[in-house]
């Protein structure tokens, strides 16, 4: 317990938790579980006192018909909730969904740590929505605090096994997946053809030809083949993934001597110093100035970076969505945000709730009317992949000249490999966006793979404490 309290004090404060599992802003993520943007960090004893004051879930309601859930997101994970209750009173017209909108995602960690630490859970709603990358170690470290979904009605084999990875522990499955974390690499089709290539000539590449290609594209139009928030860099995570391989191994860091994590960060140094990736100071830089900035003719990240992208009126119909490179070549997948519901211990009407989950979320008879209306709604995509083959999925997206790019997202993410995860995650991704820094020309040019073992160390060293 000692080591996720001190990942939470380092990193809580620095993240803002998903843009979408997700709902993104153009100027400020939303905490919902899937990306998480960073703010600078707070004094440790401000986390600690944090801790303290959980934010209040709103308990349970004695009416049957009744279920409370806690979540966070107004505009992203509320509109998909909504959507749920809706669809269910068709199978349960007596049936109320008592939601109580948190601010962020640690309003319900520090509220599950709190009520464990007194050993009563009763403050709890019957649900909460919960983050995907910490969910096994809360199942490890409060056990007691959750129920077992495994009888509920739900078709596992209708989601995809990255997804069903982070709530299944131990072959038990503990939560019901929402929204759709799969990466997406979307590309201006007009920049590219100012260059002689089209969207099949950035698909199924090396990452040495994407380089020269985005040396090119730089040259010829002075623009970025992609950016990112480098102060909560996610790409080292979404390009191993891609590759099938984990930043862990057994637990512990994987990063000295991992020559294809070497080449992945080389990847990333080469292209800041040769300006084909643009490395963003904060959030609001990378939305703002350079994708709704008009900076780049490449996005990479979760799909809940979309809004953002559509956010550019006049760049309608200049869009398109692929795979990502590899170092192979093969098509690359993979997933970053996310979260899932999970049943409380407080939870009394244990049935109501899994069918209620499974009928929903899970593949059931109103599976479809949720997600088509979340994604009408909210713009939650689905994971669970029957729901999305509906014909709202299927529709062309006018943006996107005319792809059906729910459809291809969801048929994606069936695709996104399975890779080790760790409590300390995000205090990774912090230490290697450090050494990416350091190795760049802007930076010092220091050498990587002293950085990258610079980077071990300091992550040894914090999950030692």
């Amino acid at each position: 317990m000692k080591k996720k309290v001190l990942a939470i004090m380092l990193v809580f404060a620095m993240t803002a938790g998903a843009l979408t599992a997700c709902g993104v802003s153009a100027t400020s993520p939303a905490d919902s579980g899937a990306a998480e943007a960073t703010e600078e960090a707070a004094p440790a004893e401000e986390d600690a006192a944090a801790e303290e004051e959980a934010a209040d879930l709103g308990g349970v309601s004695e009416d049957p018909n009744t279920l409370t859930v806690a979540a966070w997101d107004a505009n992203f994970n509320i509109p998909a909730l909504q959507a749920a209750e809706a669809a269910f009173k068709a199978k349960n017209p007596d049936f109320k969904l008592e939601i109580n909108t948190v601010s962020g995602s640690s309003d319900v960690e520090n509220a599950i740590t709190n009520a464990a630490s007194a050993g009563d859970y009763s403050t709890l709603p019957d649900i909460v929505l919960f983050q995907d990358h910490y969910i096994q170690q809360y199942v490890a470290n409060y056990p007691d605090a959750w129920q077992d979904l495994s009888a509920a009605n739900i078709d596992w084999n209708d989601f995809g096994a990255e997804k069903l990875s982070y709530s299944t522990i131990n072959g038990t499955h503990y939560g019901a997946p929402v929204d759709n974390g799969t990466a997406i690499f979307a590309y201006r089709t007009d920049i590219l053809e100012q260059c002689g290539y089209t969207i099949d000539d950035v698909t199924g590449i090396t990452w040495d030809r994407w380089l020269e290609i985005g040396r090119e594209v730089k040259e010829k139009t002075g623009k970025y083949l992609l950016s990112m928030d480098h102060s909560g860099d996610d790409l080292p995570y979404m390009f191993m993934q891609a590759e099938g391989l984990s930043q862990w191994k057994n637990g512990d860091p994987d990063l000295v001597g991992n020559e294809t994590y070497q080449k992945i960060l080389q990847v990333i140094v080469d292209g800041a110093n040769d300006g084909v990736i643009l490395l963003c100071n904060s959030w609001s830089e990378y939305t703002d100035e350079s994708i709704v900035g008009d900076q780049v003719a490449g996005v990479m990240n979760g799909n809940w970076i979309i809004p953002t992208i559509k956010q550019v009126a006049e760049n309608s119909g200049k869009w398109a969505l692929t795979t990502i490179p590899t170092l192979s070549g093969k098509e690359g997948y993979a997933a970053n945000g996310g979260s899932s519901l999970y049943i409380t211990a407080n939870c009394k009407k244990l049935d109501l709730a899994q069918e209620f989950l499974a009928y929903t979320f899970g593949g059931g008879e109103g599976s479809m009317e949720t997600y088509d209306n979340a994604l009408k709604n909210g713009g939650v995509i689905t994971c669970c992949i029957s729901a999305g083959k509906s014909s709202v999925y299927q529709e062309p997206d006018a943006y996107f000249n005319g792809q059906a790019i729910y459809a291809d997202i969801v048929e994606m993410g069936a695709h996104v490999p399975v890779v080790e995860q760790n409590d300390f995650h995000y205090n990774l991704r912090n230490a290697i966006g450090t050494a990416i820094t350091n190795a760049t020309t802007a930076g010092g040019g220091s050498d990587l793979a002293a950085e990258i073992q610079a980077a071990q160390e300091e992550i040894v060293r914090q999950m030692n404490l």
